[in-house]
């Protein structure tokens, strides 16, 4: 494959599509999948075969079309027109409005905030084009950018060019590509490696999922860039089991890419070579954590280390490693080829860029979206999401996963970047975001994500494995009707052990939901603690001090 092969490929793949009159995209992806969108398809190809309209109508096979809970979704001739909630049966209805007036029982309006206040940079082709289809990826940029770099740009100018974009890692941390990539590049060991962490194990979080499966060639090429820049010559993807859409599309993408030579030896003609293989990971979330799913892609218990070391200078096999997410991998090619300054004007001053979100929970529109960092909380909300269903009233919105906070209506009209979110008491994390309306007790809120935590504790040091076990045995006496006031100065205690002793960001981030409910919904704990006391105390039970010392610790330890 040489840059004018590339170019060639591209030209096809516009001429392949150029002689339809009305192309219609069909949603492909996980939430449109699990409607039957498979059958929706089918049943448009063959609405066309009966018509003996195949040069005219094409049916493409496409990526996320955002609002993932009206699936499955179609979109005609590039949003102009948008469907939801299509069945099998409706491909004749749809066949008959094409290229006149739209079927008005399915239409959504595209002209409503949940589109129109988008920002699309990682998911700038999302819904166009078919991810399985190399050609059609060349047709709307893949690979473009890995052009560039090889034929245009040196490793240093690479690495400068992420810098200028102020380009933050979208895993959670928030840490500066630009300096983590720097900081391999001048490690001396001569084997390096990529490892793309799309481990994505926040609950109602699916974000790296739908770009791996939307947009494979995208994540591959960010990372060729990325290990042309810092002179690695092996990539590892590291992709949960459950999500079996991705690894299919990922592996057919890497053996296309490979086919063609934009993966492998002398990529594009040059002396560049790059590889790439998969790593399915069991489902533990703590090897989200880097150090953890390194052990776990050597074949190790996915347990998370003390650093330094860091990856950057012992990583995968002891070599020096770049880990970035699916998101940021995803970021890089659009920067290369606009330019880090034109990237650097997105957002706020310190948070560039665009953020993808899940937004889920109690809220009208629920769906995937791609926001400019700086937005508020309330737009998002209330613009894009519609608002809290049923006339109920807003209560707290969970940014950030288990890890993060539940942020209150006072503050829905900060900006969403990772400072302000970090002073109310939150983190942006990798890009959960779960609303509640006013039925949600927020002690059974910080209840469920201890939980969760507690069991995805891998167990390797005392003060997660054990503070976040009696965390959670405080918040469910509490919940239960059985605590007491001594029960909560403990459960503060325990918060600030956990966050300031634990080994990894799994436990030292465990205590955001019960400090930010403690913090914001402080009378929901009193109240419940009020009327557990007055139940005891009319009851003679006697046992509030028993309760209250009842920790187990010492059992545990």
């Amino acid at each position: 494959m040489t840059p004018e092969e590339l170019q060639t490929l591209a030209a096809r793949g516009q001429e392949k599509f150029a002689h339809y009159k009305h192309v219609l995209n069909v949603c492909m992806e996980s939430g449109c999948v699990s409607s039957r969108s498979d059958t929706v398809a089918d049943a448009l190809d063959k609405e066309i075969a009966k018509r003996g309209a195949k040069e005219q109508i094409c049916i493409k096979r496409v990526g996320c079309l955002c609002s993932c809970a009206q699936g499955p979704m179609v979109s005609q001739d590039d949003g102009k027109v948008l469907y939801k909630e299509v069945k099998a049966e409706d491909a004749g209805a749809i066949l008959d409005a094409v290229g006149s007036k739209p079927v008005s029982r399915l239409q959504m309006p595209a002209d409503h905030p949940f589109f129109t206040k988008q920002l699309r940079v990682v998911r700038e082709h999302a819904g166009k084009f078919d991810p399985e289809d190399l050609e059609d990826s060349i047709r709307v940029g893949a690979y473009h950018g890995l052009m560039k770099v090889l034929t245009q740009m040196t490793p240093a100018e690479v690495i400068a060019e992420i810098t200028t974009s102020g380009l933050r890692g979208r895993g959670g941390a928030g840490f500066p590509t630009g300096l983590k990539w720097s900081t391999v590049a001048k490690a001396g060991n001569p084997t390096k490696y990529i490892v793309c962490n799309g481990d994505e194990g926040d609950p109602g979080a699916f974000m790296d999922r739908s770009v791996m499966e939307g947009d494979p060639h995208r994540v591959l090429e960010g990372m060729a860039i990325a290990a042309y820049a810092v002179g690695a010559q092996k990539g590892v993807i590291y992709v949960r089991a459950e999500y079996p859409l991705a690894v299919k599309r990922l592996t057919r993408a890497i053996n296309q890419a490979t086919r063609q030579e934009l993966l492998g030896a002398n990529i594009l003609g040059t002396k560049f070579g790059f590889t790439v293989e998969i790593r399915l990971g069991a489902g533990a979330f703590v090897c989200g954590e880097e150090t953890a799913l390194l052990a776990s892609i050597e074949g190790r218990r996915g347990l998370p280390r003390p650093r330094p070391p860091f990856p950057a200078n012992s990583g995968l096999y002891n070599c020096p490693t770049l880990i970035n997410n699916v998101e940021t991998f995803a970021n890089i090619a659009p920067i290369i080829n606009k330019g880090g300054a034109w990237f650097s004007k997105i957002g706020t001053a310190k948070s560039k860029g665009t953020k993808l979100f899940a937004l889920t929970g109690k809220i009208v529109n629920t769906g995937l979206i791609e926001v400019p960092m700086g937005i508020s909380l309330r737009e998002i909300i209330f613009d894009m999401g519609g608002g809290i269903p049923d006339g109920r009233k807003f209560k707290a919105v969970q940014t950030g996963g288990p890890s993060g906070g539940c942020i209150p209506e006072k503050h829905l009209d900060i900006p969403v970047d990772y400072e302000s979110l970090a002073s109310v008491g939150s983190i942006m994390g990798s890009g959960g975001m779960i609303v509640m309306d006013d039925t949600s007790n927020m002690v059974d809120v910080a209840r469920f994500f201890m939980d969760f935590c507690a069991s995805e504790s891998c167990g390797k040091c005392v003060p997660c494995r054990v503070g976040t076990y009696h965390m959670h045995e405080i918040l469910r006496r509490i919940n239960d009707g059985e605590g007491t006031s001594a029960d909560l100065m403990l459960l503060r205690e325990l918060c600030d052990t956990v966050k300031t002793t634990s080994l990894c960001g799994l436990g030292q981030t465990a205590p955001n939901p019960v400090l930010s409910t403690l913090r914001y919904f402080e009378q929901e704990y009193l109240d419940l603690i009020s009327r557990a006391e007055a139940t005891r105390a009319a009851a003679g039970d006697g046992h509030s001090k028993k309760a209250a010392g009842t920790t187990g610790l010492e059992v545990t330890l």
